[in-house]
């Protein structure tokens, strides 16, 4: 129950409706133990009535309790109606203020916590777990409160009768008690197997359905549905085992129950013959007996709700309390405009034994364009990813204006900030709304998209869709071919009008005449802002104000274009291979 204390502040936050709840579950309970009393009164006056006939009396008896048994029935169900009405609400809002708040905590987190989970597994955290928990918050704690309100009055009026009956009739709760404990425990740790196997069915399910081009391509459909059909067996046996514990518990609890209603036939015979109780009395034991059996049988069930509930808080508390590594601190706004520097700057990722990044020092002022260039793995997108402020540096500073990056607003550093990434992400929407989700503006004209699509040499290719900018997408932009989302998501950033533009290899899936387009219609903006690319290609770069050649981490060779060819290093022998590419394709076209 320790990582269950979690959601005590949302019982908190809605103790007016829990409380409600527990009011109306000790109303409705009080009618229900009415009814057998009134039952019992009733065989004893019937008895009585036998013993001394008058018929005008045991039929106007009749109506009069059968009456007042139909009227106590009715209040029992309309506060039972009114419990589950506050409980069981109570538990929907819990689940979606549990649901948000995971959420919420899954965009604070940052991008070292996504390199470390799989989706599949964060997508059932926030879906089967917290529904799990939900059912604490609502069945779980609904029934136990009608339990222990139920016993209490139950017993009470038990006691009233006959203390000594009471007592045997209880003998059997120690048993039960005990069993509930070790069948509680058992459950608890193959409810935790359960979670984690069906975590790992849904990732492979997700990775699945999301790689489905690459496994029809390769044609590895059965390899892929025999690993995910041994992860369903897998967590169909560990729920099979799960079932058969809480299968054996319900059938005990009801012997357990039915022991007791024995004992109450038997002792209760041998007090009525002792004169010491009545008829009607034993006949009310019986039913306060059989009130008790769905409260107690029910208890293997809440024991499955609430161990269930608590590995699934578990593992969500694992993420709940986690504090991201990138902390925004500061409230001070960022002048971008001012450019960007790193200062021997190192960096090496969480769990690597290798740097990635090794004292690198460069400085790009507003209205540059800085380009890097250099092998994959070089460290091109580790720049980006420092510059987006995805990670910290591990030596050295970046620093715009003299002061830490660290030093500023992170959310006003990224509100000014735009990035292209190698690997383009659309949403399954339209167009229009793929390109205004790079901007906050709200009022945003159909001009000014066609102006930036314009810009990134797209607008000819929305024009082509018979929707236009209304054109739904498919999962990723699935209907667009890699070039067409590439542009697309340049136009997205140029349509934030950003301070900062950082375009990480994207450009690598359109043709030169393409890309000679597209930089050239840069350039007209390039003046009001700072711009960084990173690139494969020399054609991509060329014109950029400066350019840095790295290799393993390392700058090698830095200056503008003519510079570093009068160096004869690296960049120039990358020159002359990919002009001797482009010579052979000019060549094979012309055939």
């Amino acid at each position: 129950m320790k990582s269950l204390r979690y959601i005590n502040k949302y019982f908190l936050k809605y103790k007016w409706r829990f409380l409600l709840g527990i009011l109306f579950t000790v109303i409705s309970n009080y009618f229900g133990v009415q009814m057998p009393a009134y039952f019992s009164a009733s065989i004893n006056q019937f008895q009585y009535q036998i013993n001394n006939p008058t018929s005008e009396n045991v039929l106007w008896l009749a109506l009069e309790l059968g009456g007042i048994y139909m009227g106590l029935s009715l209040l029992k169900g309309f506060f039972l109606f009114l419990m589950r009405q506050t409980i069981i609400v109570m538990s929907r809002y819990i689940e979606f203020d549990l649901k948000k708040e995971i959420y919420d905590q899954y965009q604070a987190l940052d991008q070292r916590f996504y390199k470390q989970n799989a989706t599949g597994d964060l997508m059932n955290r926030i879906s089967e777990d917290v529904g799990l928990v939900r059912m604490y918050a609502g069945p779980g704690m609904m029934y136990t409160i009608n339990l222990v309100v139920s016993f209490m009055l139950i017993v009470g009026k038990m006691i009233s009768i006959s203390p000594s009956l009471t007592l045997y009739v209880l003998l059997p709760l120690p048993i039960m008690s005990i069993l509930i404990y070790k069948v509680s425990s058992t459950m608890n740790r193959m409810s935790l197997e359960v979670q984690k196997e069906q975590s790992f069915l849904s990732t492979l399910a997700q990775e699945s359905f999301a790689g489905i081009r690459i496994i029809k391509a390769y044609q590895r459909e059965n390899e892929i549905t025999q690993k995910v059909s041994a992860s369903a067996e897998r967590y169909k046996k560990q729920s099979m085992r799960l079932v058969l514990v809480n299968a054996f518990f319900s059938p005990t609890i009801i012997f357990l129950i039915g022991l007791s209603s024995m004992i109450a036939i038997y002792y209760g015979g041998l007090l009525t013959f002792e004169k010491k109780m009545k008829v009607g009395d034993i006949v009310a034991f019986i039913m306060y007996i059989t009130n008790l059996t769905w409260p107690f049988a029910s208890l293997g069930w809440i024991s499955s709700i609430i161990q269930r509930a608590a590995a699934s808080q578990q593992r969500i508390n694992e993420f709940l309390t986690r504090k991201p590594d990138i902390q925004d601190i500061s409230t001070q706004p960022c002048p971008l405009e001012k450019g960007i520097s790193f200062q021997n700057v190192s960096f090496q990722y969480p769990n690597s034994n290798q740097p990635v990044l090794e004292q690198i020092s460069f400085t790009v002022r507003n209205g540059e364009t800085l380009a890097i260039i250099g092998a994959t793995g070089s460290g091109k997108s580790t720049i980006c990813s420092l510059i987006s402020r995805h990670f910290d540096v591990n030596e050295g500073q970046i620093t715009i204006a003299n002061q830490s990056l660290q030093s500023y607003s992170l959310e006003n550093y990224r509100h000014q900030l735009a990035v292209v990434p190698q690997d383009v992400f659309l949403f399954s929407d339209t167009i229009e709304n793929n390109l205004k989700f790079g901007s906050e503006q709200t009022d945003i004209t159909t001009e000014e998209l066609r102006e930036v699509c314009l810009q990134a040499h797209v607008l000819h290719n929305i024009e082509e869709f018979q929707e236009g900018f209304q054109t739904i997408l498919g999962e990723r932009g699935v209907n667009l071919s890699g070039g067409q989302k590439q542009r697309l998501s340049i136009a997205r950033a140029l349509l934030r009008k950003p301070k900062l533009l950082v375009l990480d290899d994207c450009l690598s899936a359109v043709d030169t005449e393409t890309e000679e387009i597209i930089l050239n219609e840069l350039q007209k903006g390039a003046a009001a802002r700072t711009t960084i690319i990173v690139s494969h290609r020399i054609s991509s770069i060329r014109n950029a104000t400066q350019i840095i050649v790295l290799d393993k981490g390392k700058i090698v060779e830095s200056g503008s274009h003519d510079e570093l060819l009068t160096q004869k290093g690296s960049y120039f022998e990358l020159y002359q291979f990919q002009l001797e590419q482009e010579k052979d394709a000019q060549t094979k076209k012309e055939d």
